[in-house]
């Protein structure tokens, strides 16, 4: 049975706590479509390709974690944001999106979907709006070994700074481009932090610190959370669920 888009969206909002957070971007319906809800089509960022796809598959809406209206950009809409834009509304697509309260999640966000794929058990938080996790590898492994594990849960090989004979057991991470929490995580009683992307100045602090930076990917640590909304979702209310992965090498 489908469902109301507003009772889907106030559950959302609910679930993740959406109003609790300071974001880059409004949280929940971005766009709006038909009025009821019976299939949902899941991924990471709202591209054209992805927006293509739902179409294809006859979704009723398209719930992603990086969708559109940032702070700071262009307000405009034009261009390639008008080409994405323009599709929604003539199939009559909605879009919802949660940035931040899905990063954090404690079960389905992206941190704390990456912790369960890589062996990580959580166990505190840091960062601004405590985003960042702090916790242990389940069994210690050198840098080298952590490194192929990554590589073969995510597929994707990380950019990886530090000894591969360093031993990592106590471990920090936040998905996607959290590179700047790095400052604050090296002063932690940590082995090893991991996000999506690098800045130059991590080399430099790794080797300082002695704390190993792994930038894994910030598709490849963002696409778990929506997935995992997406197939709860459709667990709660019965409906058809499919998840979508746009391959992006960043």
């Amino acid at each position: 049975m489908p469902i109301a888009r507003q009772d889907l969206e106030n559950y959302i909002g609910q679930l993740l706590l959406v109003d609790t957070w300071r974001d880059y971007c409004p949280n929940g319906l971005q766009i709006e479509g038909r009025p009821d809800i019976g299939r949902i089509v899941t991924g990471v960022t709202a591209s054209l390709a992805l927006i293509d796809a739902a179409i294809d598959l006859n979704a009723d809406a398209l719930l992603v974690h990086h969708g559109f209206f940032w702070k700071g950009e262009n307000a405009c809409i034009t261009r390639t944001k008008k080409a994405r834009i323009a599709k929604l509304l003539a199939n009559d697509i909605n879009l919802l999106a949660y940035h931040l309260p899905l990063d954090a999640h404690p079960t389905l966000g992206n941190n704390a979907q990456l912790g369960k794929k890589l062996g990580l058990v959580g166990s505190n938080h840091f960062g601004d709006q405590k985003l960042g996790w702090l916790g242990e590898l389940e069994t210690p492994l050198s840098l080298a070994e952590f490194t192929l594990q990554i590589d073969a849960q995510l597929q994707r090989s990380p950019l990886v700074i530090g000894p591969g004979e360093q031993l990592i057991k106590r471990v920090a991470w936040c998905t996607g481009g959290a590179q700047s929490f790095f400052h604050e995580a090296a002063q932690l009683e940590i082995d090893c932090f991991i996000t999506g992307e690098a800045s130059e100045f991590v080399t430099h602090l790794a080797k300082e610190s002695g704390v190993s930076y792994i930038a894994a990917g910030h598709h490849a640590t963002e696409r778990y959370g929506i997935e995992a909304l997406g197939q709860h979702l459709a667990s709660q209310y019965g409906l058809e669920h499919i998840h979508l992965d746009q391959a992006n090498p960043v």
